[in-house]
């Protein structure tokens, strides 16, 4: 457990174009953050968001234009085989040693649908998680592989291999997903949630053998007093992310934007305050980073969730990292 995390910056791709994403980072480098944290979605989680590059693309230009250390959270098994995932792990992990890592979920149904393949119930999705682990290990490690289960894999090999494998690092939102990722994870990641919950996440995997760090996503509204302060936090936290505050299974099955925000009519501003930190100064953005780190986080990125960063980035940049 750590009293002060290294302190990360969350890219999200739902809500920022790739090209502002890369001056994101771009900007977020040049002011000494080292470390970054993307989403993979096929889609937003809101019409008002609105947007959603491809990450594996976006990660290779913001590994070669910017010295920090990327993490995407992505799921292998229905959308992306695990024989494509393998190979574009160990790419940029190739290019790019021992700055990217890829964190490894379940997923949910807004990015998996596509393919016109069911929706598995939540044990068939982990199960199918745990066989495109063994998958993805077996070909980072240069083996053939030959697979058939809930994922089929034909006498599959990567041919263009790092040194060293990227950690593998599962993602949890609950205390059983967390417990089970502790049997393969090379680290855990979750997102903010009442401190009471994310302490019991935390130590589900910490209780289970769970080995290397322990990141958390913490999803935050930041307004500067002389734009509104706290009160226009609440209301951007309201307005970008009122559809991602459900508990599962809810956040995990509705398959398209249009149904997250059906879901979110009549969402209140004060319940989305309660899943989303709303500061309005650096003192403030300190203490969040430090609660993390005394509910067992290694490591903290922080998502602003407006579309406009740059005054996050310079104020969190000034306040806490030097």
């Amino acid at each position: 457990m750590s009293a002060s995390p290294l302190v990360g910056v969350h890219i999200s791709h739902e809500q920022l174009d790739p090209r502002t994403a890369l001056e994101v980072a771009r900007r977020a480098d040049a002011l000494g953050f080292r470390d970054g944290l993307c989403s993979d979605h096929l889609t937003p989680w809101s019409e008002r968001q609105g947007e959603s590059g491809f990450a594996w693309a976006w990660l290779g230009a913001a590994l070669a234009t910017t010295s920090m250390r990327f993490g995407v959270v992505t799921a292998p098994g229905q959308r992306y085989h695990p024989v494509i995932a393998a190979q574009a792990i160990a790419t940029l992990e190739q290019m790019h040693p021992g700055r990217f890592w890829a964190a490894l979920g379940s997923g949910e149904a807004m990015n998996e649908h596509v393919t016109g393949d069911a929706w598995p119930a939540k044990s068939e999705r982990t199960a199918r998680l745990g066989e495109c682990v063994d998958v993805l290990r077996e070909l980072l490690a240069g083996r053939e592989v030959s697979h058939r289960g809930r994922v089929v894999v034909d006498r599959a090999r990567v041919w263009s291999l790092p040194e060293t494998p990227p950690p593998l690092v599962g993602a949890a939102v609950t205390a059983e997903t967390a417990a089970w990722a502790a049997t393969w994870a090379d680290g855990l990641i979750t997102i903010s949630q009442p401190f009471e919950k994310l302490r019991d996440i935390i130590g589900a995997y910490r209780e289970a053998g769970g080995a290397g760090d322990v990141s958390v996503q913490s999803q935050l509204a930041y307004v500067r007093p002389a734009n509104g302060g706290r009160e226009a936090a609440r209301a951007l936290a309201h307005d970008q992310w009122r559809t991602n505050v459900f508990e599962p299974p809810l956040c995990w099955d509705l398959p398209t934007p249009e149904h997250y925000d059906l879901a979110a009519d009549g969402m209140s501003v004060e319940r989305v305050a309660e899943s989303v930190h709303c500061v309005d100064s650096t003192t403030a953005l300190a203490e969040l980073v430090d609660e993390h780190g005394r509910a067992g986080a290694d490591r903290v990125y922080l998502h602003h969730v407006g579309k406009t960063q740059a005054a996050f980035l310079d104020d969190t940049a000034a306040a806490l990292l030097h």
